[in-house]
Formats: structure tokens, C-alpha cells, sequence
């Protein structure tokens, strides 16, 4: 079975250091906020090239720290794309505020920055709800239109959050994912590009008011201490352990990263021309977290890879504003989204995959 991400042969690649790192927090014992999780956390806002890293307990919390950061309410629109997971809407109704859905690049499956522009307008002249911040997502590792957006968020007087968690080490004229808008956030979940052994997440910012406002929401809104609170907050802190697994893994990534870089090129040079192979913009590099291919016949590429034992998998099958939770706050068409979740399909990339595993890949989808 060729699978989506083989973290099994990734940790016998790095199990000498992640067992060291791993018995060092069990010799030291200091199981949550230890000294690991700040070694990290500096890691972490040197490679992102930001003044503030600070991990939390998975992304979903990012999201919702960045958004407590901001102020944002009852009352304020939030907006974000429908092709992506939900945790992206979660955090945006966690806080009380009203999602509005925006429609998908076609050829990046990113948020479109011209659909942002007329959803933006219409809410403005709804006078519904107050527009205060944008949600980009760099889906599949690519790093969503920073350039268009920063100067659409400027124009409207918004703020612009990135969700890097599937972009973490992508980069655009080599500025690096996690260090675009107002605030950005990005997930440890073991598939991710840099991924823990459980969950995990991070948030990073150049402004020392945010950063030392998170900090504080992370463990419960503290003053000086735990059994000050100034504010209400949350328990999100990232496990000792995880931030151990993570120093190890980081030290890997850049080297990870350019095999995954290497694999996609292998893809496009081998792939049909008759499949859509991602765009990657001039000056952008994608960091991978999904090859994601567009095909009318979908569902009988699935069949065939996966009775000749390779994983692949649909994402996303539904857009947030198809999903029951959320389909109240349909406003208009999303007609790329609707389009890309019934045609799109990831195949297999990850570092350690050998290249006869990726010749199978291509030799059972070009015979489609």
C-alpha cells in the first residue's frame, strides 16, 4: 500500500533524535509549557522570518486566539473561504462572529481576491454586519494571493489572518508562509507538512501587543500568573513532548521540503496532459502538503487507485457552505467551489516516498 503520508518511515529516518528529544522532557518532567515549547517557539518565529511564534494546542485554537486577539464578536463578518475544512468557519462562529463564504480561485483552488471584493461590497451595503477581517488559507501548501489581499484588506480597513496550516514552508518571493497579514496561524497535526505526534498548532505576528495578548488567552487569560486573570481565555497550551518531536522535526524540514518540491516536479513532468496538475504562480513555491489533481472523472480514479492499493482522497467533498452546520449563511453562488469538490483529487507526496511508488501513481492514472 502506497500511503497518503508515511509518517512510519519518517520516524525511523529521525527516531535516534525524537527518542533523545523525547527522554529528555521524561528525565526533566516539566510536561506542558517547558523548556522545549519556548526553544521551539523561538525555532519556529526565526525560519517563519517573524518577532512572535507562540504554539498553542492545535490549530482550530490558533484560529480562535488570532480572532479573541482581534476583538472580533457578535455582530462582525468574518471572511473566509468555503473550500477548505471547517476548522477555518469554527473559529470564526466560536467567537460569535458571522462567516461569509467567498468562492475559489479556479486555478489555485485558493480564496479568489475579486469574489472577496463583491462579497466585501455586498456586506457593506447590507449593513447587517461590521467586515473586519479576512481569512485566507494557503490550501494544499500554496500560499494564498498575499499581494491582492493585504491590498484589499487596506482598502476595506480589515484585518487579514493566514491560515498556513497546510502551508507551513511555502513561500512567495521568498517571504515565508506564516508571515503574511496581520496575524497567521498554522497546525501541528501529524499529516501536516511539519507535523507532532498528536496536536499542536502555532500562531505568529510581528506586533507585541497581539503576541503578548495570545500569550495571555493561551493559559486562561494570566496576568503575572496563572491565578491572575486579566481577561477570559482559553487552555491551549502545546505539550512538552509534541514540542520536542517538532524541534527534531524542524531541524529536518528544509531538506523534506525540497523532496517534496522534487516529487511534484516528477508529477508534472509524468502526469497526462489531459489531468490538471496544481498552478503554482510565478514566485510562489508551494510547500505540498497535497498534490491535488482536477479531473471530470474523479470517482473512477479513486477506484482504480485504490483497488491497485494507493491511497488518494477528495478534498473537500463538500464546501462549508454545503455543510448542514453552516448553510445558513449561504449568500450568493460558489460555483468554482461546487466545481472543485466534485472533480479534485490528492495523490500521494510525502519525503520518503521511493521512486517506483511514484511511477505507480502516474502509470495507474495515465491509464485512465
Amino acid at each position: 500500500m502506497i500511503p497518503m503520508v508515511d509518517l512510519k518511515a519518517q520516524y525511523q529516518a529521525l527516531k535516534s533524535g525524537i527518542d533523545k528529544r523525547i527522554q529528555k522532557v521524561l528525565d526533566h518532567g516539566q510536561f506542558i509549557l517547558g523548556p522545549e515549547v519556548y526553544e521551539l517557539e523561538e525555532q519556529l518565529a526565526d525560519y517563519v522570518g517573524v518577532s512572535h511564534a507562540i504554539t498553542c494546542a492545535n490549530g482550530t485554537d490558533a484560529l480562535q486566539l488570532s480572532l479573541m486577539a482581534l476583538n472580533i464578536k457578535p455582530g462582525d463578518a468574518v471572511f473566509c473561504p468555503t473550500f477548505t475544512f471547517v476548522a477555518t468557519a469554527e473559529a470564526i462562529s466560536l467567537v460569535g462572529a458571522t462567516p461569509v463564504f467567498v468562492d475559489s480561485d479556479p486555478d489555485t483552488f485558493n480564496i479568489c481576491p475579486i469574489d472577496l471584493e463583491k462579497r466585501i461590497e455586498s456586506t457593506i451595503r447590507d449593513k447587517q454586519l461590521e467586515p473586519k477581517v479576512v481569512i485566507a488559507v494557503d490550501l494544499f501548501g500554496l500560499p494564498a494571493n498575499y499581494p491582492a489581499l493585504t491590498q484589499i484588506a487596506k482598502q476595506y480597513n480589515l484585518k487579514l489572518v493566514e491560515d498556513a496550516a497546510q502551508g507551513f514552508g511555502g513561500e512567495i518571493l521568498g517571504k515565508r508562509a506564516g508571515s503574511f497579514g496581520d496575524i497567521a496561524t498554522t497546525s501541528f497535526f501529524p499529516a501536516k507538512p511539519l507535523g507532532c505526534y498528536g496536536d499542536g498548532g502555532a500562531i505568529f505576528t510581528n506586533d507585541d501587543q497581539y503576541a503578548e495578548i495570545i500569550r495571555s488567552l493561551r493559559v486562561h487569560g494570566k496576568g503575572e500568573n496563572k491565578y491572575d486573570n486579566i481577561r477570559v481565555g482559553m487552555n491551549s497550551r502545546l505539550d512538552t513532548i509534541q514540542a520536542a518531536i517538532l524541534l527534531e522535526k524542524l531541524n529536518a524540514f528544509p531538506e523534506e521540503l525540497s523532496i517534496r518540491n522534487s516529487i511534484a516536479d516528477c508529477y508534472y513532468k509524468s502526469l497526462s496532459a489531459e489531468i490538471k496538475s496544481p498552478y503554482v504562480p510565478e514566485n510562489f513555491t508551494s510547500s505540498w502538503a497535497q498534490f491535488s489533481l482536477l479531473h471530470p472523472q474523479r470517482n473512477d480514479m479513486i477506484v482504480s487507485l485504490r483497488t491497485q492499493d494507493v491511497m488518494c482522497y477528495s478534498y473537500y467533498i463538500k464546501g462549508i457552505h454545503q455543510q448542514k452546520a453552516y448553510e445558513e449563511y449561504v449568500n450568493g453562488e460558489y460555483k468554482i467551489a461546487e466545481m472543485l469538490s466534485e472533480c479534485i483529487l490528492s495523490i500521494p507526496i510525502y519525503p520518503y516516498m521511493e521512486r517506483d511508488e511514484i511511477d505507480r501513481v502516474v502509470e495507474i492514472l495515465n491509464a485512465l
